[in-house]
């Protein structure tokens, strides 16, 4: 199929995330990019499915790409792609590939003028930003010049928030995309527990119909928001107008 392709409406395209890097772990770094690929991977069409943590250990890198790679349509990374001795990400992707890590002349071409035109040197440290596995294709990074890569059905991108969307953005025209899911929501003033029963039947009757129920607490009030979710908008409608009805029955709202 090519590369940026619509699949059939009943074909989910999936996805899971793999953020790579101690710093994360240690919670020095908190993790702005999985709420970001999600929300842009929801409105394109791709359904996230899974997120993984690890550390900037090759054998742990490796065993989580080749496990993630194999379950689903692509696996999106995060992290360890920078100039430094602990970024080890495109080493870990070439070795679960079994290729070359080299310094790519691509790369190299789209960085030196950029970096000449910040006045800053392209030294060995920062060609190691260059460095990408023998057959992928390079994402273009706009804010920093350094590319991410995309081999097979794994995404690379940068760490770094702003250079992340960059490369997520570049990157979505290669991607096959399914049907995109829609969204809808019903706040109850009433705490979670007392509307269960009532929510778990209503899931039983629209079985193709996501719905989960997130309750909140504040000012001395309890929420729960119900949220439902499919890519058939109709039948998305006439759940939610039962929900709406059913609820009324039972003057929760």
């Amino acid at each position: 199929m090519d590369q940026g392709a619509h699949v059939p409406q009943d074909e989910i395209i999936t996805a899971a995330v793999l953020v790579i890097g101690d710093e994360i772990l240690s919670g020095r770094t908190k993790d702005r990019n999985v709420g970001a690929i999600a929300e842009h991977l929801t409105a394109i069409g791709i359904a996230l499915r899974e997120v993984r943590v690890v550390g900037d250990d090759r054998d742990d890198i490796v065993a989580a790409v080749n496990a993630l790679r194999a379950r689903y349509t692509y696996v999106f990374t995060t992290g360890g792609i920078g100039p430094t001795h602990d970024d080890i990400t495109a080493d870990a992707i070439g070795a679960a590939f079994g290729v070359a890590v080299d310094i790519d002349p691509r790369a190299v071409a789209l960085m030196a003028p950029v970096f000449a035109a910040r006045g800053i040197e392209l030294t060995p440290a920062r060609l190691r930003m260059a460095r990408i596995p023998a057959g992928a294709e390079l994402i273009a990074n706009s804010v920093s010049a350094a590319p991410g890569f995309k081999i097979d059905n794994v995404i690379v991108m940068a760490g770094v928030p702003d250079i992340m969307c960059s490369m997520l953005v570049a990157v979505t025209n290669q991607l096959r995309t399914g049907p995109k899911i829609n969204s809808v929501s019903i706040v109850v003033a009433r705490p979670e527990g007392e509307i269960a029963d009532l929510f778990a039947a209503h899931q039983a009757a629209y079985p193709d119909i996501a719905m989960g129920s997130y309750p909140s607490f504040a000012d001395g009030n309890y929420r729960t928001e119900l949220v439902l979710r499919s890519a058939n908008a109709d039948l998305l409608e006439e759940a939610r107008a039962g929900l709406l009805t059913l609820l009324a029955e039972r003057e929760f709202i």
